[in-house]
């Protein structure tokens, strides 16, 4: 009877516990034994991985390169819950490629059972491309695509999650029409987060010609972001003209701002592109681009513009009806465009002295006394930390281009032809946007910007209407910079699907306008010595508003200027040519090349 109970007890022992040699978790933990002896073979399995299943393979094997033993464990994770919220964390940056690349890793591709890896190269490409997406939301870079750990080199024999998706892209590529970009951009609507992101992106992707930096912050506390292009970004060069494009101004006026990402954009890749007319302007030249000078303001109007397209709401404003008030000002309501010193004032006083200057007027102490927008301050003084020579704002609610002055010489007439020194240089910058824009110019008397179309699409700003304290004045009367402002048109928040349209009309209305800064006169100013001469006074014969040099540091690196004039030929009764070069101070060991240091004061601290 015992030896029954014996045989039946050990049958279902047998039966119920762990085969022989068996280690229990408790062991496997201290190390005493494992059970990897007694595991089966891992083998390729299908791949069922819900967002990981339009991989361009279809078999995964388990454990995976993380230690996942199955799917299930996979999906359960924390890696793949943060794919599966990645493009909207990243507001659509980056994806899918982020999600392929951590599918590579999650459910790695398998090849006659084994694991195949994905590339360290891919994986190094990734990162440097959207590292600065994580960065804008305050994100670490995920740990599961750490490069060094979970990626193979080529040698070691890899595979690159991304070949399909280039493949696409570059099939997609060969079959745009000559009309078409050959740059392709995204032509949609980007948040603040995705227009930083962005910049970041693209000075990353050619950081040899460009990088981003911030001239300051708005009301909020959203940085004011510019990028810049030119083959040796962060310095100024010896007779390399600087220019600026600014959009954003009023925050509700959105063209602009796209226009000019899409620029960025475009530069970038067509100069790793070979394309000679971009890299020719960009060697040639410095250019900053600061697309939103106002990102608060965008903010509101973007909300808006949302609150309108909402179905369920009764407001049927749309676009067109959008924002001619809402979110053009900044966060403390005020008009950018009004907030600058009124240099013109002071300049129209003192007009008829023989011996009063026009250029480099200087900031009124009572300007400090009221209320000065963080904006405002932060432009003002990008614009006298860099010699500056041409400089475009985008505006929205006409399709006109306007130059200085923007105020009336008699500020009771609200429109009255009010010329500057430089009218001639000033037209001539306006007509090359407008003449080489699809229709601003043109003479169709049914369109947006119809009533410009007897002078060319192009205005004296105060004849078309007059006010104080805009941008464009404070540029011509405080620095060097020649300002024009181009209104693109009468819909100052178009709808998406007008982007692309706008781009195409705008672009080559843009690089003509930034290849026109090499129009002018340009040379460098030297003693007796060949020591640079600091602040001398340069004059053009005609002309009643002079230019300075900057600073010296040595014979080679000695200040220049250029000039802009009116089309050759110039006659000596009119427009001659560099007339004196009088030299104010002079010193071998003098340095910089910032515009009239000696001369202008210092801007009180924020």
């Amino acid at each position: 009877m015992h030896f029954a109970l014996l045989v039946l007890f050990l049958a279902f022992t047998k039966g119920w516990c762990a085969p022989p040699g068996y280690c229990a978790p408790g062991d496997e933990m201290l190390g005493l034994c494992s059970n990897d002896a007694y595991e089966e073979k891992p083998t390729c399995t299908e791949l069922n991985l819900g967002y990981c299943n339009n991989m361009d393979y279809s078999r995964t094997m388990y454990p995976n390169i993380l230690g996942h033993r199955s799917g299930r464990e996979a999906e359960s994770g924390a890696e793949y819950l943060l794919l599966s919220v990645i493009h909207g964390l990243l507001n659509g940056e980056c994806s899918p490629d982020i999600r392929l690349v951590g599918c590579s890793v999650l459910a790695p591709r398998c090849q006659d059972d084994k694991i195949v890896k994905p590339c360290r190269s891919t994986c190094d490409a990734l990162r440097k491309d959207c590292g600065h997406a994580f960065e804008s939301i305050d994100m670490a870079w995920p740990y599961f695509l750490d490069c060094d750990r979970f990626f193979a080199s080529d040698q070691e024999g890899c595979y690159d999650p991304l070949a399909a998706l280039k493949a696409r892209q570059d099939l997609a590529f060969s079959g745009l029409s000559p009309e078409e970009p050959s740059t392709i951009i995204q032509f949609t609507y980007t948040s603040n987060t995705q227009m930083y992101s962005l910049l970041k992106r693209t000075a990353a992707k050619c950081s040899h010609i460009s990088h981003v930096y911030s001239i300051g912050r708005s009301s909020e506390g959203r940085d004011l972001l510019a990028i810049e292009f030119t083959d040796n970004p962060g310095q100024h060069e010896l007779l390399e003209p600087e220019i600026k494009l600014l959009g954003n101004m009023h925050g509700n006026e959105v063209l602009g701002r796209q226009l000019l990402l899409y620029l960025a954009q475009y530069l970038c890749s067509e100069y790793m592109l070979g394309n000679q007319r971009i890299q020719t302007l960009v060697n040639n030249t410095r250019i900053h681009i600061l697309a939103s000078m106002n990102p608060d303001g965008y903010e509101l109007a973007a909300s808006e513009v949302e609150d309108n397209n909402d179905p369920e709401l009764n407001n049927q404003e749309g676009h067109l009806l959008n924002g001619w008030t809402n979110g053009r000002t900044n966060a403390q309501n005020i008009d950018l465009n009004r907030n600058f010193p009124d240099l013109t004032s002071i300049l129209y006083r003192n007009r008829r002295s023989r011996h009063y200057r026009t250029d480099h007027i200087a900031i009124p102490d009572s300007y400090w006394f009221g209320k000065v927008a963080p904006e405002t301050y932060a432009v003002m003084k990008w614009i006298r930390s860099l010699p500056f020579v041409q400089s475009a704002s985008l505006h929205g609610g006409e399709l006109v281009i306007s130059y200085p002055f923007d105020f009336s010489r008699h500020p009771q007439e609200e429109r009255m032809f009010s010329p500057t020194p430089d009218e001639q240089a000033f037209k001539q910058l306006a007509r090359t946007y407008a003449d080489a824009h699809a229709t601003m110019s043109d003479n169709d008397t049914d369109r947006c910007g119809a009533s410009f179309y007897r002078t060319g699409g192009i205005i004296n700003g105060a004849l078309w209407y007059s006010f104080a304290g805009g941008m464009s004045d404070f540029n011509y009367l405080h620095t060097n910079c020649l300002e024009i402002t181009v209104e693109l048109g009468c819909d100052k928040f178009p709808s998406e699907a007008e982007l692309y349209p706008e781009w195409k009309r705008n672009k080559e209305a843009l690089l003509s306008f930034m290849e026109s800064v090499h129009r002018g006169i340009k040379g460098l100013v030297k003693d007796p010595d060949g020591y640079g001469i600091k602040g001398a006074t340069i004059s053009v014969r005609g002309v009643r508003k002079d230019v300075t040099t900057g600073l010296c540091l040595h014979p080679d690196l000695c200040p220049h200027r250029t000039h802009l004039l009116s089309p050759p030929p110039f006659t000596s009764g009119r427009r001659g040519l560099l007339a004196t070069a009088e030299p104010r101070h002079s010193h071998p060991d003098s340095h910089g090349q910032g515009i009239l240091q000696s001369q202008q004061e210092d801007l009180p601290a924020s």
